[in-house]
């Protein structure tokens, strides 16, 4: 009976901890202080993964209202799991940035783009009052070699965008072209001065991010 009770227990413990690293320590440590935060009126809401997650956007905007939702290591699955932690805000705007991570965990195309429009259809019926801009997945650039899985992405990032970039219009979201402000003048790869990894950005490419959707805050 003792083995028994101690298989069971090592058992559900497991489970128990499968349970909570479905989508990494990272992850649940982001989301449960998400689920703390006091909810303010006028939410600006940076919604994605590590790129998101590295900025300061309040300084960076010069605006008190845009708080940060990005967690590092997210996709589409992990946004999805967690949106409705943004939506019970009712906010103002949300800026969603994600899918790169899905590509290199080899989801296909179709299933990123899908889970994007899922999220953006999910806001806008549970706050429908919210503005939303999905911008493009950016560049990578494979000169680097930190991130194998991430950075030879081009052709599916490109295929995402340009479908994206056709469907916001009809799910009532405004399509933010980053990936032509960040990429090389000449090809289509993150141009260096604002990476120093192929993948996640410098204090260069987040003034440039930030120049480019002020327009919309």
């Amino acid at each position: 009976m003792k083995q028994i009770l101690s298989v069971l227990l090592l058992f559900f413990a497991a489970v128990s901890v499968a349970q909570v690293s479905k989508f990494g320590t990272y992850y649940d440590q982001r989301k449960s202080l998400f689920e703390i935060l006091p909810d303010t009126k006028k939410e600006i809401v940076f919604l994605g993964n590590s790129i998101t997650d590295g900025s300061e956007w309040c300084e960076l905007l010069h605006n008190p209202h845009a708080v940060n939702r990005g967690i590092s290591g997210d996709t589409s699955e992990g946004v999805l799991n967690r949106l409705y932690q943004v939506t019970r805000i009712q906010p103002a705007k949300v800026f969603l940035l994600i899918g790169i991570n899905d590509l290199s965990r080899n989801v296909s195309p179709d299933t990123v783009y899908f889970n994007i429009v899922k999220i953006v259809s999910t806001i806008s019926r549970q706050s429908p009052k919210t503005k939303i801009y999905v911008q493009s997945i950016f560049p990578v650039n494979d000169t680097f070699t930190k991130f194998p899985n991430h950075i030879t992405r081009t052709p599916q990032v490109k295929d995402i965008n340009a479908r994206l970039k056709n469907i916001c219009p009809k799910l009532g979201a405004t399509f933010v072209d980053l990936f032509n402000i960040l990429k090389n003048p000449n090809d289509d790869l993150l141009n260096p001065m604002y990476t120093n990894d192929g993948l996640h950005l410098l204090g260069e490419g987040y003034k440039a991010w930030a120049k480019a959707i002020k327009p919309y805050l």
